[in-house]
């Protein structure tokens, strides 16, 4: 399976008055061609700031390091930008970005580009669908010119017509029915359902390879987050989309993702295949996180004692370590590394033998 994302070591750090804080701490992963892969774990647990980092949208004042390299479609990264050496200090060079010399596909790496490039390829080439979109979706203007927008601004030449054509198309995409009316009206005159459509409608309209979802379905009720997650599979097959869903719900995982990566304290602490994962977890964490999902059956929900630990006071060795049952002295002498369980599977715990 080709790759469209590939993220090494990323790690995000933020100021506080107590220093930085580390909310994203060395994530690698991979999404593959029109594979989705899932990322769960507790509110805190760094997923969001994941995805904005790959959106280049952190908080002012942060900084990151590390690589994500992103396969271009369209090639709009085939010039060498290096604008004040890109965000952080990051370089991009001829043999980092464009097409590759031998034949393979362009691509760029998010973390060593400037913000002009990063506009270039913001909803061309990787879009994301924001939590919650009462608050993503300006409420002063009609839906359809939020739609034109993001057609626009990678299409400076196209005529309006062509412009509000296509924004009719993505909406009917999204499956908004009767495009024409919806376009003309404002976001508070739609339900919480159709206004994610509209996110998703926006997000692919110029035709992005690469789609961060972070918990597009949250705040519906479970008819409506049905119908969205069915809609996110049907355009995942039919535009070859390659999907980061971001959840904390597993049930929700389950039904969307190939893989999954469950984040704990910002570090991915476990990953592997959907079905593998929740059926046979090797991380205490990912245990007490099933142990407290609930169940069709009628069982006893167990919750994980404790709380996540704050950023600025994290144990010396394991996060989860003051929390984990299976405790041992081995576990607070440093961070485990992710140990292989197969060659699909890994858990970053001293138990994988």
């Amino acid at each position: 399976m080709a790759t469209s994302l590939e993220v090494r070591g990323l790690t995000v750090e933020l100021p506080t008055p107590g220093g930085w804080v580390r909310p994203v701490n060395d994530v690698s992963f991979t999404l593959g061609e029109g594979e989705t892969l899932g990322i769960v774990g507790e509110s805190g647990s760094g997923k969001t700031m994941l995805s904005l980092a790959l959106m280049g949208l952190e908080p002012h004042g942060a900084r990151h390091s590390g690589e994500a390299w992103l396969n271009l479609r369209s090639g709009v990264g085939s010039g060498n930008d290096n604008e004040g050496g890109g965000k952080n200090g990051g370089a991009s060079s001829a043999a980092q970005t464009g097409a590759q010399s031998d034949g393979r596909a362009a691509r760029e790496n998010l973390l060593g580009i400037s913000q002009n490039k990063f506009r270039e390829l913001r909803g061309r080439e990787i879009a994301m669908i924001f939590q919650e979109p009462m608050t993503a979706l300006n409420p002063v203007l009609r839906i359809g010119t939020q739609v034109e927008e993001a057609i626009r601004v990678h299409e400076p030449r196209a005529g309006e017509s062509e412009i509000h054509r296509r924004a009719l198309e993505a909406l009917e995409r999204a499956a908004l029915s009767d495009s024409a009316r919806r376009a003309r009206q404002y976001p508070h005159q739609l339900s919480g359902g159709l206004r994610q459509r509209v996110m998703i409608a926006m997000a692919l309209a110029a035709g992005p390879g690469v789609l961060i979802a972070d918990e597009p379905t949250t705040a519906l009720d479970v008819t409506v987050q049905k119908q969205i997650l069915e809609l996110l599979a049907k355009l995942r097959r039919e535009l070859r989309l390659s999907m980061l869903f971001i959840t904390h719900d597993l049930g929700v995982v389950a039904q969307v993702a190939g893989r999954v990566a469950v984040m704990y304290s910002g570090r991915i602490v476990e990953e592997g295949p959907v079905e593998e994962v929740l059926r046979a977890p090797r991380h205490p964490y990912t245990e007490g996180l099933l142990r407290a999902a609930p169940r069709l059956t009628r069982e006893k929900l167990v919750p994980i004692p404790g709380t996540v630990p704050s950023l600025d006071a994290l144990p010396p060795g394991c996060a989860f370590a003051p929390r984990c049952p299976h405790r041992v002295a081995e576990c607070d002498a440093a961070m485990p590394e992710l140990r292989a369980v197969n060659k699909n599977h890994a858990a970053r715990c001293i138990l994988v033998r």
